[in-house]
């Protein structure tokens, strides 16, 4: 999965602003205790990432 399209599913479920708000500051123990931002730099697939923030937020599986 490409970050654009991550970015873009993260917006179509929690709206623009509040999807930046938790990739910044939400940390999540999926992640290993790094926020969305940190696992990102740290070259973690988006799809993972993606997958920790579906199960964080409970993400139907329609929209995961």
């Amino acid at each position: 999965m490409r970050i654009t399209v991550f970015r873009q599913l993260m917006a179509d479920e929690f709206g623009s602003g509040r999807a930046e708000i938790l990739a910044k500051d939400h940390v999540f123990s999926g992640l290993g205790g790094r926020t969305v931002e940190q696992a990102l730099a740290e070259g973690t697939p988006a799809k993972e990432i993606w997958r920790a923030v579906c199960a964080e937020f409970d993400v139907p599986p329609e929209r995961r």
